[in-house]
């Protein structure tokens, strides 16, 4: 009843954002996604040139009109060497000479090019992938500064697992025929970038035999999430001694002027598989392996044979998209990669007001105060472990719109020359100024994404939520004419309140509130915690959103806590709001239910097979539909919105609902 309700006001009154997406030949008791967004996805396909399409896309293509707008002002002025205008207008031209990128062909990469050629020994070859760490090119494993796990206030250097191309471990070992064809995919794909950059397609199987070795003595994504397990404080020395004798640590590092006398090592058997591994490869396979990884990772920069051989794989084969993007997206794409701090100046100073920075940092406040109230009616948690986290929540620190103090650019050069060019320029400055953090002081002010990424985070180490301008953002509507149950259930559960809890998931839980990674719990709550989370580990292994494909519960835990945790803050703390207690329809919509839609509006998104195949086996987000399908489905608030009854999927038994913030 009360769905048809809801379709014959959709007859009476005029569309809105909510509304115009509904399928009412849903039930949203059946299924609440394809109910929410169904109306939407019917007029609104995938386009070709996509690998999903939604509100993530939506909001990215209204921020490139205006950005295709600066670059444009920018690229046909005269501005001084070294401004920002100057840096934009430059990238710009590169970026969208395709004439002078066929003309330029692989010459930007030459010098390095050269290098893996002059590769006879393994120590040669080792010597050249530390040379690659500084274009951003990862092979063999990772070197990263950021900040120590168990000391925040220091910035460590840490080394971890790393050197695959695919998405994951999964795609080199998962023996399931899908995959067994990605891999045909992929070693054509090297040998294609092989042989346009003069080495041989022969070579391929090597690489592709290298590679699975590395995914063999890897940790699976959800071994990856346990910071206790992915932490280990060693001497250098001791890392060179018993871990790599083949790889010369101290050596590689000081030639970066990193002289640090202990690290953290991630995952100590991937390195000392890595030993194994790299006696037992001739020197031809690595001299191959390099060069794959190089030119694999500039190929979209590069000319046309370049971009198809990266696009026909990484793009179609690993995502589904059927074309490439217009030249004009995807160079703003890369800008955005290369120098997006720049251009979040001008989007913030025209489309984030103080007036928009007040009502968002407001309801953060308002959210701060709800989880301090459910902190308190918590039953299963000691007084001890309760004084602990509020003071953990009045501590966290709170970022949003755009940073006090940006990034300084002043280093980078970026110039007319090639596309290929300003992107390797762009990748030595950001590989520099990441390691001239060793041994510093921690800067807490910076941040990790810029003003304009639709995105948001927590970051245990600082215990602070940045919340960026877009993340706020809904299509065609400005952000005076959202309604406050829209606002609640989108910017406040799906963001505010989502990051908010992340200092609480199951990872965050383990830091504290100066931001290091420290046991304040009791062993009995934290027992009841774990024994709750299962709950929600279960819940989520159960669902198969392809055949044969499951979500993983473990891996995506935090993410799913956070939504529901999200939930139930912004229920709490809409509750308090002047248009709950008003109770008035707005578009033929309770403001409950407007509520529930918002939440859902900020996970619209349709993916191809492909895209979603990926996500489920390397991401620690479960799928959009899930997202929303699956916290939703353990709140009676939900149930009687939109008369949910017991029986239908949407519905769970109360022993089955997770019940932990």
């Amino acid at each position: 009843m009360i769905a048809l309700a809801i379709a014959v006001a959709l007859l009476r009154s005029a569309p809105d954002v909510l509304q115009s997406h509904i399928d009412t030949s849903v039930d949203p008791g059946v299924d609440f996604f394809q109910y929410a967004n169904g109306g939407w996805f019917r007029k609104n396909p995938i386009p070709p040139a996509e690998s999903g399409w939604g509100i993530g896309n939506l909001v990215r293509d209204e921020l490139y009109a205006r950005q295709l707008a600066v670059n444009k002002k920018a690229a046909s002025g005269r501005f001084p060497e070294g401004s920002d205008d100057q840096k934009i207008g430059d990238f710009w031209v590169a970026a969208m000479d395709e004439a002078k990128a066929e003309q330029v062909g692989l010459k930007p990469l030459a010098p390095w090019l050269t290098k893996i050629d002059g590769v006879a020994t393994t120590r040669d070859a080792i010597s050249v992938g530390f040379a690659l760490q500084e274009l951003g090119v990862r092979p063999f494993f990772n070197v990263d500064v950021y900040q120590d796990e168990k000391r925040s206030d220091v910035m460590s250097l840490h080394l971890s697992q790393g050197g695959l191309e695919m998405p994951g471990r999964d795609y080199y070992l998962d023996s399931e025929p899908r995959f067994a064809t990605i891999r045909g995919e992929y070693l054509k794909y090297i040998a294609g970038i092989l042989e346009l950059s003069g080495g041989s397609g022969s070579d391929a199987p090597g690489v592709l035999k290298f590679e699975t070795a590395l995914a063999t003595v890897s940790r699976k994504i959800e071994e990856l999430r346990d910071t206790d397990r992915n932490y280990h404080m060693m001497p250098l020395a001791e890392v060179q001694a018993k871990l790599d004798p083949s790889i010369p640590w101290v050596e590689a590092l000081a030639t970066w002027n990193l002289r640090p006398k202990e690290v953290v090592v991630g995952q100590p058997e991937f390195f000392s598989g890595l030993e194994t591994l790299l006696a037992a490869t001739p020197p031809a396979d690595l001299r191959a392996y390099l060069r794959f990884h190089l030119v694999s990772q500039f190929a979209p920069y590069l000319n046309k044979r370049a971009e198809a051989l990266s696009f026909d794989f990484n793009n179609r084969t690993l995502s589904g998209q059927k074309e490439p993007q217009p030249r004009w997206k995807r160079a703003l794409e890369a800008e955005n990669s290369a120098i997006g701090f720049i251009l979040g100046k001008s989007f913030v100073k025209e489309y984030f007001p103080p007036a928009s920075k007040k009502r968002y940092s407001d309801l953060i406040e308002a959210f701060r105060r709800t989880y301090a109230k459910r902190i308190d009616r918590l039953a299963w948690m000691s007084p001890a472990t309760k004084a602990k986290a509020h003071h953990k929540l009045a501590t966290m620190v709170k970022k949003v719109g755009y940073p006090d103090r940006w990034k300084d650019y002043s280093a980078l050069k970026i110039g007319r020359s090639s596309f290929c060019e300003n992107m390797i320029a762009a990748s030595q400055w950001s590989f520099r100024d990441e390691i001239s953090k060793f041994g510093k002081p921690v800067d807490r002010k910076e941040w990790d994404i810029t003003p304009q990424t639709f995105n948001a985070y927590y970051n245990p180490s600082n215990n602070e939520i940045v919340m960026p301008a877009a993340a706020f953002a809904i299509p065609g509507l400005k952000d005076s004419e959202i309604d406050e149950p829209l606002l609640y259930g989108n910017a406040g559960a799906s963001w505010i309140g989502h990051e908010m809890t992340h200092g609480f998931d199951d990872q965050g839980r383990q830091f504290d509130f100066r931001g290091n990674f420290a046991d304040w719990w009791t062993k009995e709550d934290a027992a009841q915690f774990e024994n709750r989370a299962a709950l929600m580990v279960k819940q989520f292994d159960g669902y198969e959103p392809l055949p044969g494909l499951h979500i993983n519960g473990q891996a995506t835990l935090g993410e799913n806590i956070a939504d529901y945790g999200g939930l139930l803050l912004g229920l709490d703390a809409f509750k308090e709001s002047k248009s709950y207690k008003e109770g008035k329809k707005i578009a033929g919509l309770t403001p409950m239910q407007r509520f529930f839609l918002g939440y859902d509006l900020s996970w619209l998104r349709e993916q191809t097979e492909q895209s979603l195949t990926r996500g489920l086996k390397s991401d620690v987000h479960a799928p959009a539909k899930w997202r929303v399908n699956g916290p939703l489905s353990n709140l009676p608030d939900f149930y009687e919105a939109f008369g949910v009854k017991p029986g239908q999927p949407m519905w769970r038994d109360p022993s089955l609902r997770p019940d932990i913030w």
